[in-house]
C-alpha cells in the first residue's frame, strides 16, 4: 500500500472538519429511536479510539430500561441543584440554562472506565489519569460519527459517581465518566448553547497556544 492509497479525498478532508466544526453539546433532542444500525456504527467509531498502552479502558453501559432513565435524571436533578448552590451569585443564572438532554433522548449510554486499571503499567506509570483521557477519546470518536450521522450528542457529568456506580451496580474501581445522550434534534446549535445563552465566550487559539514553554 502506498501513502497515496491512504490519501483522503478533498471532500473527504472537508467533511472530518466540518464535522469537528459543526459539533455541538447537544441538550434538545426528539424522543425518535435511534436505528440499531447506526448506533451500532457509532459505538465501533469509539472502539476504534486510541488508548495508552492499548488497554481499551472503556466500557458502555446502554440504559434501556425507563425506570432506570428516570432513577440517572434524579441523579443529574440533584448534583444539577448542588452545583447551582456552589456557583453562588450566578446560581439562578445556572438555573435557568437546560443542561442535559437525559428523559428526551433516543439513546441514553453510560461511558465508564473498566475495573482493574492498577494492572495496567505501560504509559500510566507517571500518569495514571491516561486511562481517563483514552475514555475521552473514545467518547470524541462518538460524538463525531453522531454529527456525521445527523444525529446529537451531549455529555452530561452533572452526577455523583459513587452513586451512578451503585444504581448501575459496577464493580469496585470502575468509575461513570459521562451520561451520553444520543439521538434526533430539530437543529443543531450554530454556536456552542453557552455561548448563545451568555453564559461563556470561547477562547481564541493564540491565547492558549506556547512556543518553547509555557506563555511564551
Amino acid at each position: 500500500m502506498t501513502c497515496d492509497d491512504t490519501a483522503f479525498t478533498q471532500d473527504e478532508r472537508d467533511a472530518i472538519y466540518r464535522a469537528i466544526r459543526e459539533r455541538r453539546d447537544m441538550r434538545h433532542f426528539k424522543p425518535d429511536p435511534v436505528e440499531p444500525a447506526v448506533l451500532a456504527r457509532l459505538l465501533e467509531a469509539a472502539h476504534c479510539a486510541p488508548s495508552v498502552g492499548l488497554m481499551q479502558p472503556w466500557r458502555f453501559i446502554r440504559i434501556r430500561d425507563a425506570e432506570l432513565r428516570q432513577q440517572l435524571a434524579e441523579l443529574v436533578d440533584l448534583e444539577r441543584q448542588c452545583t447551582a448552590r456552589a456557583l453562588g451569585e450566578r446560581e439562578e443564572e445556572f438555573l435557568r440554562l437546560k443542561v442535559e438532554g437525559v428523559r428526551e433522548c433516543g439513546e441514553l449510554l453510560v461511558a465508564a472506565l473498566m475495573d482493574g486499571r492498577e494492572g495496567h503499567v505501560f504509559g500510566r506509570r507517571t500518569l495514571p489519569e491516561m486511562d481517563l483521557a483514552s475514555v475521552a477519546c473514545a467518547i470524541q470518536n462518538l460524538w463525531l460519527a453522531a454529527r456525521a450521522e445527523g444525529l446529537g450528542m451531549g455529555w452530561v457529568s452533572l452526577f455523583d459517581p459513587e452513586a451512578l456506580a451503585a444504581l448501575l451496580e459496577m464493580p469496585p474501581g470502575s468509575q461513570p465518566v459521562a451520561l451520553l445522550c444520543l439521538g434526533h434534534v430539530d437543529a443543531f446549535y450554530t454556536r456552542p448553547m453557552l455561548v448563545e445563552e451568555g453564559w461563556a465566550e470561547p477562547r481564541p487559539l493564540e491565547e492558549l497556544l506556547f512556543t518553547d514553554g509555557w506563555g511564551r
